[in-house]
């Protein structure tokens, strides 16, 4: 049986295409009562060709009727600070500023209980939707982080499946539990309520 985490792209593209589109997954049959959340770990260096397959993939569920929000993270918290007036002042005094002050500020102004998952409910309530996917988690870390984004989605996000592109590894060892790795070597935390959509049958 193939290992689909390092199999070429193409193979992934073709088995997240079949499983997304799959009534299964979009009728979020057999998760046990447990949430919705996916996690589709990849190679940080295939991170643009990833982006590129995300678009693409986007593109062919919507040509089988399968309408799909896409939120790139990063995009998302500039969006937010600009609304907030920070964008620019952060911009111009950026190196004035020490990392630790940068990092307050931005863990300050997108917290994800207040301010960030609440914009990602807006832009969720803003049409209809089958299945959400989030990328950019990778350049928004570390202010913000995947489990603290997910575990507050947790309660928000239950009427169709969310789909987390992880560059890095989520992993399952008896002796760990269930980990994300950022990047492959960043502990982000355990996070048990995902499941790996290459382990997801079609």
């Amino acid at each position: 049986m193939i290992n689909l985490a390092t199999a070429p792209l193409s193979a992934r593209f073709d088995h997240l295409l079949k499983v997304i589109s799959g009534q299964k997954f979009l009728q979020m049959e057999g998760l046990g009562n447990e949430i919705p959340f996916f996690i589709c770990p990849f190679a940080p260096r295939e991170q643009d060709a990833m982006m590129a397959a995300v678009d693409n993939l986007k593109h062919n569920l919507e040509l089988k009727g399968i309408r799909v929000l896409l939120i790139n993270l990063y995009d998302l918290a500039v969006e937010l600070l600009q609304q907030k007036g920070v964008w620019e002042p952060l911009l111009e005094q950026e190196a004035q500023l020490s990392r630790a002050e940068v990092l307050e500020l931005l863990q300050s102004v997108l917290d994800p209980e207040t301010h960030f998952v609440p914009a990602i409910e807006d832009k969720i309530r803003a049409g209809i939707y089958d299945v959400l996917f989030l990328t950019g988690i990778g350049e928004v870390y570390p202010y913000l982080r995947a489990h603290t984004i997910l575990n507050n989605l947790q309660s928000k996000v239950k009427e169709f499946p969310t789909v987390l592109f992880y560059p890095g590894e989520y992993a399952h060892t008896p002796e760990k539990g269930t980990t994300l790795r950022l990047f492959g070597r960043l502990h982000d935390a355990n996070y048990y309520r995902a499941f790996n959509l290459y382990e997801i049958q079609p």
